[in-house]
Formats: structure tokens, C-alpha cells, sequence
């Protein structure tokens, strides 16, 4: 078992929390869930898989994750952020267990690989794998940093490495679902974007992923560089037919088109708005919208 305490951040969560535990069961000395009043059966659901559960209101993302840093009492040598839509593979976890106490004292920070299924199906192609991110590092060496969207993990100092086996991120939840989540995330985005140059922490000037710095600076310095609109119909040309997503059938027809196409015009859609009637976006708090329910038959 390794000297790992692991944190889910979690609003209502009650059908992805199990599989995503159960996966690192044994692995960490510690799961703490940090939860932010779900009114479904997560709170529950989290203390009777043996997790220290805490309750906090949520701001974003990254302030949710600083607090828990903060406020859970950490006494493990090692950290790590968990989505509760995802889960270790079997190898991971065994790598995780046999490596990670054993690390030069030189390395602070852990890059591991993720896999992203959708509708079920594991997107491998269209840029989508394998997506590497900063998940673990050393207690006292890393944080959040302090974007409204796409945050990531960073140390502060020392050095990281990769692991070489992967983790998944396998929401169960509908369509419905994930395209309101987009909604949301689109209004953060932009916000995100009218606040940039306030931003206080910068993951290119950081420790973390290459591959991480290099998405951020092509996405601030090159997306956001184009002409509105015209950058979503080109986003989807480079995902879906130069990085080969249609090899990803209906699902990754339907993700990328959604996720390359959908999502970025709506994000572009919102800047024209508040642009054209001098506006700016709001605050973003929690996402409000409800799992749907579906009746088997």
C-alpha cells in the first residue's frame, strides 16, 4: 500500500463513486471525499466504502481542490486527484503500489495516462489518447493552479515522471447530462478567457505535463489567435479527419463533433454575445443540472 492519501472532488456522484474507488482500493492509505452537498445518495454511498468524507461549497474547481489541501489533515508523503467518473486500471494501481514509495527524493510529481471512453466506447484516436496529467505529487509540492477552466496539477518544485500505464475516465452518466456540463463549462471558458490576464498561476511557467503546456499555449497563442466561428469548423477538420477520430465509429463521430465542433462554437457564440452588448460573463458556481433517469424495458 502506498503512502497515498487520494481526493474525489464530488456533487452528485452516486453512479460513477463506486467503480472509481474500488479500482484504487488497497492502493492509497487514505480516500477522502470532498463533496459539495449532493442531494443524491454520495455522501452515503462515500462512507460506506470506507472514505473520510468532507462537505464544502463549491467555488471552482481548483478552489475546491486547495481546499482540501488545506483543511483534510494530510499526513501521507503523497497526493493524488481523482475525478470520480474515473478509475485506475489494474496495472496502474499495482505500478502505483510498487513504485511510488520507492521514488528519488529529486521527483515531486507523477504524470499518469488517461484514457477518455464515450458512450462506452474508448476514444484512441482524434488527439484523445493518451492524454497526459499531473495526478500525484508529493504533499507540500503541488497544488491546483488557479484557473476558472481547463486547470491542471502543478509542482511547484522538483522534478516529475511518467508511469506508464493508464487510468480511464468512464462517466456513466447520459448524454443529456454531459451536454449540459458543456453548457456550463462553455460560460466558464469564457470567463476564463475575458479574465486570462489575470490569471495568478500559469501552467507554462510550471511543472507539470509537456503535453499539458503545449495544449495551453497552442490553445491561447494559436485557437484564440483565429477568427471566431471559423476556429470551431477547423478544430473539427484537425480532430476528425487529420487525427483520425472517425476511426472511433459513432462514438467518436458523435464526441467529436460535440466536443470539437458543438462546444467551441458555443464557447465563440458567448464572446460574440458579451462582446456585442458589453457584457461580461458571470461568476460560474456549481454545475446545477441532474443526472437524467432512464426507466429499463
Amino acid at each position: 500500500m502506498a503512502d497515498l492519501t487520494i481526493i474525489i472532488l464530488t456533487k452528485n456522484e452516486e453512479q460513477n463513486l463506486k467503480k472509481c474507488i474500488d479500482s484504487f482500493y488497497g492502493v492509497a492509505k487514505r480516500i477522502v471525499v470532498v463533496d459539495s452537498f449532493s442531494t443524491d445518495n454520495t455522501v452515503t454511498l462515500a462512507k460506506e466504502l470506507g472514505t473520510d468524507v468532507y462537505e464544502h461549497k463549491f467555488e471552482n474547481h481548483a478552489a475546491q481542490f486547495n481546499w482540501a489541501l488545506d483543511n483534510i489533515n494530510l499526513s501521507t508523503a503523497w497526493v493524488a486527484k481523482v475525478d470520480a467518473d474515473e478509475e485506475f486500471t489494474s496495472e496502474l494501481a499495482q505500478e502505483i503500489d510498487e513504485k511510488l514509495d520507492s521514488l528519488p527524493e529529486s521527483v515531486n510529481g507523477v504524470i499518469l495516462r488517461r484514457r477518455v471512453y464515450f458512450m462506452g466506447r474508448w476514444l484512441k484516436h482524434g488527439g484523445k489518447y493518451p492524454e497526459l496529467l499531473l495526478r500525484i505529487f508529493r504533499v507540500g509540492h503541488g497544488m491546483s493552479e488557479t484557473k476558472m477552466m481547463d486547470e491542471h496539477l502543478i509542482v511547484t518544485d522538483g522534478d516529475v515522471v511518467t508511469f506508464n500505464h493508464d487510468f480511464s475516465d468512464n462517466n456513466q452518466k447520459s448524454l443529456e447530462w454531459w451536454i449540459g456540463k458543456h453548457n456550463w463549462y462553455s460560460n466558464k471558458e469564457v470567463l476564463d478567457q475575458q479574465m486570462k490576464a489575470e490569471s495568478a498561476e500559469s501552467v507554462e511557467d510550471t511543472a507539470t505535463s509537456t503535453q499539458a503546456k503545449m495544449k495551453r499555449f497552442i490553445k491561447n497563442h494559436g485557437y484564440y489567435s483565429l477568427p471566431k466561428f471559423f476556429r470551431a469548423h477547423l478544430y473539427f477538420i484537425y480532430r476528425y479527419y487529420i487525427r483520425l477520430g472517425f476511426l472511433d465509429g459513432k462514438e467518436g463521430k458523435i464526441y467529436t463533433f460535440l466536443q470539437a465542433y458543438w462546444y467551441r462554437y458555443l464557447v465563440d457564440a458567448k464572446l460574440y454575445e458579451c462582446e456585442k452588448l458589453g457584457t461580461k460573463m458571470e461568476k460560474q458556481g456549481e454545475l446545477k443540472i441532474e443526472p437524467a433517469r432512464r426507466s429499463g424495458g
